[in-house]
């Protein structure tokens, strides 16, 4: 089996709907960043084999094939688009190096992109032909397995203890990370948009006080501490060679996983402990944790139940100081663990998708 590194990751910044990257379509996003990591990673634009992106919300068609011919990315790179929600980011990493150590690819960029702002209007043809708008997609065949991730969240709230004071006090810390880190964080970000920003702008001072006087949405579940929606893109370039003294992370272990669609938000757990087990580590081995943090209550179980909490977690904040945007959201994980983890250092990333998935990922980082 062939070698396979990521050797170069970025992002845009996480701008909210309608915010300042939302006059930009899905392949405007994209290409910029493609075009930045391949040049910062010391590949050639020609070298690319294929590019792996993950969307969520956009109109069909093989977005990836799209954003290749937007990029400076040759022609003959054809372009794969995945939909596997929340978790297609990591997967789309995954895939990749999968691709690489196959033999079938020497270079693969991937990642995704997502754009809440320009999503499409989608509608449903009922059976007498009306046509039915709708923003959420059916995750389940049966009517009663559906559930609203809101109210899921809350369950999970429930299941696991934490308290409205709880859940505010993990979105709080989310955001002072990130406003801790914001000169650091540009390293990593690729300024796109009319704005031309190089910082998340929707992390903010957040406080008790302000907390409670969140909207509700389901609960003890509240805008505070729910992700908001997002447009962003993120990718890393994956080689079987690391190009001389430059950092690059290995796969050690990967998994994705299906679990309880009721309770999607901790498939994450049985993902981690899954990878945890294939890879023959132990939790304290890991330095480095990057979960999604779609709501403060999902992410918080996902921490307790795998026996990470303990360890360095989302140090420079999470996307409840960020936003999500769905497709790209994964990758933006991997993307920070490549930006913070120093030489023999191990990072996990885990993420969570509706329909009751859970992928998980372990990364060594070298050089």
């Amino acid at each position: 089996m062939q070698t396979a590194y990521i050797v170069g990751a970025k992002r845009s910044i996480v701008s909210p709907v309608n915010g300042p990257l939302s006059s930009l379509k899905i392949h405007e996003l994209a290409a910029p960043i493609i075009n930045s990591v391949i040049e910062s990673s010391g590949i050639k634009s020609d070298e690319v084999d294929e590019l792996i992106v993950s969307n969520a919300l956009g109109a069909g068609g093989n977005p990836s094939r799209l954003i290749a011919l937007a990029s400076s990315l040759p022609e003959r790179v054809g372009g794969l688009t995945i939909d596997r929600q929340c978790v297609g980011g990591l997967d789309a990493i995954m895939v990749g190096i999968k691709l690489v150590q196959a033999g079938s690819a020497n270079v693969v960029v991937a990642g995704g992109v997502e754009s809440f702002s320009n999503r499409p209007i989608r509608l449903a043809q009922e059976y007498d032909k009306i046509l039915v708008p709708y923003d959420t997609p059916e995750f389940t065949p049966d009517s009663d397995q559906e559930i609203h991730m809101a109210e899921a969240a809350f369950k999970v709230a429930e299941k696991f203890g934490f308290t409205q004071k709880d859940q505010d006090a993990f979105a709080i810390n989310s955001h002072a990370n990130a406003l801790n880190s914001k000169k650091y964080l540009t390293n990593e970000i690729v300024k796109i948009g009319p704005e031309n920003i190089s910082f998340d702008p929707y992390a903010r001072n957040l406080s008790l006080k302000i907390c409670e006087r969140a909207p509700k949405l389901f609960g003890s579940i509240t805008h505070a501490n729910t992700a908001i929606s997002a447009d962003a893109a993120s990718f890393v370039v994956i080689c079987k060679n690391v190009p001389e003294g430059g950092k690059a992370l290995e796969l050690v272990s990967g998994a994705t996983v299906g679990a309880n669609p009721k309770l999607p938000g901790i498939a994450p757990i049985d993902a981690i402990e899954k990878t945890l087990k294939c890879s023959g580590l132990k939790k304290t081995n890991i330095n480095h944790v990057e979960i999604m943090e779609a709501y403060a209550s999902q992410a918080m179980a996902c921490l307790l139940g795998s026996g990470l909490e303990n360890i360095k977690t989302n140090p420079k904040g999470g996307a409840l100081a960020r936003g999500h945007p769905i497709g790209a959201s994964g990758a933006i994980l991997v993307t920070r663990l490549f930006s913070d983890l120093s030489p023999s250092e191990l990072g996990i990333a885990a993420i969570a998708a509706a329909g009751g998935i859970g992928s998980s990922a372990i990364f060594r980082c070298l050089g």
